[in-house]
């Protein structure tokens, strides 16, 4: 279910109005969604087979989608995670976050202040690891306005992107 905003179709209706009370998204009227994650002008679901689907915003590839940059009206898979298995997701202004079965978490969309976790401020179009995060086991993640958050099995909390 979606409503609020609607003008980058972010709540997945196939259009860009405005929806002012709760409208289901009929995209996955014959699957079932396990979690959900509203960015600005940008969302992700995960399905319970582990994929992601994101609709919305496509400016700054933070859809994960390659050099489709449109906006998406309805949800679309990432293909660039087939055969893995997500368990959480994040979606922040411009960038967002995933965190697959085995503790690896990727980053795509606007990395301007290094929210992506790259060392670097590149923008990236499709899912990429964040190799300083690959001898942690990550349980959680958090995209922000800017920067980004990794929680670990050791309670150890990574932040990263713009400070302040």
């Amino acid at each position: 279910w979606s409503w609020g905003g609607g003008g980058f179709g972010q709540l997945g209706h196939g259009d860009q109005q405005h929806q002012w009370q709760p409208k289901e998204v009929e995209a996955f009227a014959t699957q079932r969604v396990v979690a959900t994650s509203a960015g600005t002008d940008l969302c992700i679901a995960i399905t319970s087979d582990g994929a992601i689907f994101t609709w919305g915003e496509g400016r700054h590839g933070c859809l994960g989608h390659g050099v489709d940059l449109s906006n998406q009206l309805l949800p679309k898979k990432i293909e660039a995670f087939a055969g893995q298995r997500v368990v959480a997701v994040s979606a922040g202004r411009i960038h967002s976050l995933a965190l697959t079965a085995d503790g690896t978490v990727w980053s795509w969309g606007g990395g301007g202040v290094g929210q992506l976790g790259h060392g670097d401020e590149q923008y990236q179009l499709l899912p990429k690891k964040v190799e300083a995060l690959a001898d942690q086991r990550v349980v959680a993640v958090s995209a922000g306005g800017a920067h980004s958050l990794a929680l670990t099995a050791d309670s150890s909390v990574w932040s990263w992107g713009q400070g302040g």
